[in-house]
């Protein structure tokens, strides 16, 4: 099953959930289909996951909530209902070819007549595979399609919605698409974030606007990482306005960026925000480390997925760590200086997690920070544990390739002594 993210069980009322049609709920949905399937609950994870798709603004979100319904209905031995949603899936966008023959939740489906013909009707991945930095696009139309749309909206609130899908939704690129289908619920909850920060938006038009001035700045990690590692993959970059939900991430098509999450500077107005919606926040001047960033997780089609906490923290780690080699600083600077002297305290509580599957504990987890407990605490030691592997590797380039075609998470982090290292820290 190939899932956006990776959530643990969440109590919750799902009752009042899986009746509810409204549009605003799509994202209650999705976490809790994906604890259902978390907790072998495969029955009623069909339920939900079947309301998320016939709730989806967006055909990816809609193609992945059939997906993964497929996937519960083969695991539940209903393979004519699981043929039948998985057609649906592919109707409404699905094209993982590899994922979906080494998907072990579809089983069940292979030995069904239907199963040859579905396979026999997805092409090989489409991931873009260009090698030449030079060669990569930058494509910035959707933010200006996005102010288009925000201030023909702004004249006429009672239309906001019909406005949006007219002048920014309707016309979005290849990479928008991406993005909102897997970082964004709704349209409607992205038109109820616009709404909530209008002093905000009114701050960074311009400089959501200069962003082809910054092109060489971008490109220099991407001839940096060609220096490095020779087997480079060079995608093309989208700039979007999200709804704070996702600064950047990737897709077939691209780097995926969510540019008002990284305008933050003195003429920059943050009054509205909470803690929560600032800690996902950047500084405009930190914006080549995010897209370094972005660019590390293209690479890593070559490392082993496995369920536990810690293959998911030096994916991220590992992200910040080569992006910082490439870019020249670390995309998440902040959560560094709040780490100083916090070492071991870190390293002790992460290590009860391990190797359990405890992705909400370390990644993504704004909405449970505090200023004395910072999110995504799991960037910080995945990147410890990848710059230790990388001081102690006697050949540099070499370990750049190993770290992105990891195999065994457990064997990386005895390689890396950073269990060694961190005995040092007071």
């Amino acid at each position: 099953m190939k899932k956006l993210g990776f959530i643990t069980l969440i109590v919750f009322s799902i009752n009042t959930i899986i009746y509810c049609q409204t549009k605003s709920v799509v994202q209650n949905i999705d976490k809790i289909a994906d604890s259902l399937y978390s907790a072998n609950n495969y029955n009623l994870a069909i339920k939900y996951y079947l309301k998320l798709a016939d709730n989806s603004d967006f055909n990816n979100k809609k193609s992945s909530a059939y997906y993964n319904a497929s996937c519960c209905l083969s695991l539940e031995s209903k393979k004519d209902s699981a043929i039948i949603i998985l057609k649906k899936a592919i109707k409404n966008g699905y094209n993982d070819k590899e994922n979906l023959l080494k998907d072990t939740d579809l089983m069940n489906l292979h030995s069904e007549i239907e199963w040859k013909k579905i396979v026999a009707t997805l092409k090989e991945s489409d991931k873009k595979l260009n090698s030449n930095p030079k060669k990569v696009k930058f494509f910035s139309s959707d933010v200006k399609n996005f102010w288009t749309a925000y201030k023909a909206a702004s004249k006429d609130t009672i239309n906001k919605k019909k406005i949006f899908g007219k002048l920014y939704f309707e016309k979005a690129s290849l990479g928008m698409i991406d993005y909102m289908g897997l970082k964004v619920s709704s349209i409607d909850k992205f038109i109820a974030t616009t709404n909530s920060y209008p002093k905000f938006y009114a701050t960074i038009e311009n400089k959501t606007k200069k962003i082809k001035s910054r092109e060489q700045e971008f490109l220099n990690s991407f001839i940096k990482l060609k220096e490095i590692y020779n087997q480079a993959k060079f995608p093309d970059v989208y700039f979007v306005i999200g709804a704070f939900t996702s600064g950047g991430t990737v897709s077939n098509n691209g780097l995926l960026i969510g540019i008002n999450q990284y305008c933050v500077s003195k003429e920059v107005e943050l009054t509205e925000f909470n803690f929560q919606i600032k800690s996902r926040m950047s500084e405009w001047s930190a914006l080549p480390n995010v897209i370094a960033h972005e660019l590390i997780h293209y690479q890593q089609d070559g490392l082993e997925k496995e369920k536990i906490t810690l293959c998911y923290v030096v994916r991220e780690g590992m992200a910040d760590f080569i992006g910082e080699l490439i870019s020249g600083q670390n995309a998440n600077p902040s959560l560094h200086e709040w780490a100083k002297g916090r070492e071991k305290s870190i390293w002790a509580k992460f290590k009860n997690d391990m190797y359990l599957d405890k992705y909400d504990n370390w990644i993504a987890n704004s909405q449970q920070s505090t200023p004395e407990n910072f999110p995504d605490q799991g960037y910080w030691i995945g990147y410890q544990i990848c710059k230790s592997y990388y001081e102690n590797a006697t050949d540099k380039k070499k370990a750049i390739d190993e770290m992105l075609n990891i195999k065994d998470y457990k064997i990386f982090l005895e390689k890396s002594k950073w269990e060694s290292k961190i005995e040092t820290y007071k």
